[in-house]
């Protein structure tokens, strides 16, 4: 038997948090990959790296979702995009992240926290 004492994992503050999906059906030309790799830069420049709205942001390799990739989800807001290129990643960054609104014509689905009006 062991003694050693598994020291507990510690992860800063975030307000949401970001899943893109990189796996290889998503999109067959890695612009998945791409787009998850100009987040970091992308949040720095609009304050969203740190601080009270900070986004943490991961990579996922399939959501089973499979057409009309990238596809990234909002936790915990529960919201499902498609189509994520770079401009209509801007939007969602932009009216979701920083204002609060989700880009209607980009949800494809709502999960199951999320308050339909």
């Amino acid at each position: 038997m062991n003694d050693m004492t598994i020291e507990k994992p510690k992860i800063g503050a975030y307000k949401r948090h970001l899943l893109v999906c990189t796996g290889p059906r998503c999109t067959e030309d890695g612009e998945s990959e791409a787009l998850f790799e100009s987040l970091g830069e992308k949040f720095k420049e609009v304050g969203l790296a740190k601080g009270d709205l900070r986004v943490k942001r991961t990579r996922t390799s399939c959501f089973a979702t499979c057409k009309s990739g990238p596809i990234l989800c909002v936790q915990p807001d529960g919201i499902w995009y498609y189509n994520v290129t770079e401009e209509n990643l801007d939007r969602i960054i932009q009216q979701h992240l920083l204002e609060g609104e989700p880009v209607e014509d980009l949800v494809f689905h709502q999960g199951p926290n999320c308050v339909e009006e």
